[in-house]
């Protein structure tokens, strides 16, 4: 690529007082970057004029990089300090310029490259494809359902666009479809009869006790509960932005869920233990109501998703209840097999006795 290839554009500010620059190379996407510099249109002084000579000093710097690292990516050759620099600055960098608003799963797939590395820095050079199928299986491994894939599709985009901007000399990960983590056994859910079986049934810790029947009628998870302030109750629901998504829900509040709130006070509204230990006390309370099933706090997520479809209220509204941003995840996690629908859906096929 030739230097007359790469062009600097100027183009005015809003206000008509300042030039702002960009490289551009063709027209297709990708091919036009903005450099974030800018000049005064009419330097009114000194300093705006000293300005503007560092500023273009600077375009013409960048211009020439920029046309060393083409170069270097259409000759085969790739830059050492690329090659040795540390690539989570790049892959930090990405993420930061392509947060969008809902989207967790890209910082999620740094944070586990992150975990998986075990340390704070790793070379581009290091990044093989052998190295990405290892991480692929560590995805597989540690998560299940559309997670890994979920994960493993964005590192890869990762890896695709560091190999445009010349970190790599083939795409290391190229070659590796995502793939989806196998199912685990599915949770446990509660019936309607299990609710009040539960309710109706001591338990060794009475905030443990209150704080799962709130889950239970609201779809909060454990963080949300865990954290959750006297502020943020009103007189018939509860506001709060969940500790996951920071996404902020209004809840109507069922009368079961205001019967375990109690007078209004300061501070948070249930004093409870770690996860591990609210989950042993609720494993003990289970087994006291003679319920057969292994009950973690998340199943009162799916209980009150379940229990709600069976119904016949729409996904796209519980989806809005439990503070998902699209159904489609509600659909595929949430909706379970119940041996009563079954049984009441075979009742609806025509019968005709024998004459």
């Amino acid at each position: 690529m030739h230097s007359k290839q790469i062009r600097i554009l100027k183009r005015p500010s809003q206000n008509k007082k300042l030039h702002y620059y960009s490289f551009e190379w063709g027209k297709e996407k990708g091919e036009r970057i903005a450099t974030g510099i800018f000049t005064y249109k009419r330097p009114t002084n000194d300093i705006q004029r000293h300005h503007n000579n560092e500023a273009l000093a600077i375009l013409e710097a960048k211009r020439s990089q920029l046309i060393h690292n083409h170069q270097a990516s259409s000759s085969g050759y790739f830059l050492q300090h690329k090659l040795k620099s540390n690539f989570f600055e790049y892959y930090e960098a990405f993420v930061k310029s392509d947060r969008k608003y809902g989207n967790r799963h890209l910082e999620n797939s740094l944070k586990a490259f992150k975990s998986f590395i075990g340390k704070d820095n790793i070379a581009a050079q290091d990044i093989t494809e052998k190295l990405c199928r290892k991480f692929q299986e560590y995805l597989l491994a540690k998560y299940h359902g559309e997670t890994p894939s979920g994960y493993f599709m964005r590192f890869k985009r990762v890896l695709k666009k560091a190999t445009k901007d010349g970190y790599f000399r083939h795409n290391p990960s190229e070659e590796l479809p995502a793939k989806v983590g196998g199912n685990k056994k599915l949770k446990e859910i509660l019936t309607a009869e299990e609710y009040s079986k539960l309710m109706n049934t001591p338990c060794l810790n009475h905030e443990v006790k209150k704080a799962f029947v709130f889950s239970l009628y609201t779809g909060l998870r454990w963080i949300d509960v865990k954290s959750m302030s006297w502020y943020m109750i009103k007189k018939d629901s509860v506001s709060i932005v969940q500790n996951k998504t920071k996404i902020p829900l209004e809840i109507p509040l069922h009368i079961i869920a205001k019967s375990t709130l109690g007078e209004k006070k300061e501070g948070l509204v249930f004093q409870l233990p770690t996860q591990d230990g609210a989950n042993k006390i609720l494993a003990k309370w289970c087994m006291d109501a003679n319920l057969e099933k292994h009950i973690t706090w998340h199943c009162a997520r799916h209980s009150f998703s379940v229990l709600l479809q069976q119904k016949g209220v729409d996904i796209a509204t519980i989806a809005g209840i439990l503070g998902h941003t699209s159904s489609k995840y509600v659909h595929d996690t949430y909706k379970r097999y119940i041996k009563i629908d079954a049984e009441e859906a075979i009742q609806k096929l025509p019968f005709q006795p024998n004459s």
